[in-house]
């Protein structure tokens, strides 16, 4: 898997992101493509705008971790059509520029600030990361819909 904090496969993400158009069409799924730039966004915003998103009670993570965070967090690509959180689900008009924009900047936050800064670091859901969970959930969520939309 590629490494959301090395600049080369950054700069990589950030190409592929700047082929998506405002007609862009998914290859599978529901969303348009700009609400998969806000639903990716939502992976960033449970780091950078915490208080956007209430976190779980210690019930509801115990579930989360328990049910979600082995598919989230490992190495398996996603499947096509997996269901989501209900956090991650955006059902109303986006601005695709405005998302876009939101997108490239907390990937490149995130590249820049490093691996180092987010080793050990607690995630909203999952409970404390390695750099390696942080890196494949980033990661491979990004790269999950940039591919439902064939870029």
């Amino acid at each position: 898997m590629k490494n959301i904090f090395n600049p080369k496969d950054v700069q990589e993400i950030i190409d592929r992101i700047n082929k998506l158009r405002p007609a862009t069409e998914h290859v599978w799924g529901k969303m348009t493509v700009s609400q998969m730039l806000a639903h990716c966004n939502v992976s960033y915003e449970l780091v950078y705008e915490e208080e956007k998103h209430p976190k779980p009670n210690a019930f509801m993570k115990f579930i989360i971790k328990l049910m979600a965070k082995g598919t989230v967090v490992g190495e398996t690509p996603y499947k096509q059509s997996l269901r989501t959180a209900p956090a991650f689900i955006i059902t109303d008009d986006k601005n695709f520029e405005a998302e876009k924009t939101r997108l490239i900047n907390f990937i490149t936050k995130t590249q820049e600030l490093g691996e180092a800064y987010f080793d050990g670091k607690e995630s909203h859901s999952f409970g404390v990361l390695n750099k390696a969970e942080w890196n494949n959930m980033f990661y491979k969520h990004v790269d999950h819909h940039l591919r439902q939309f064939g870029v």
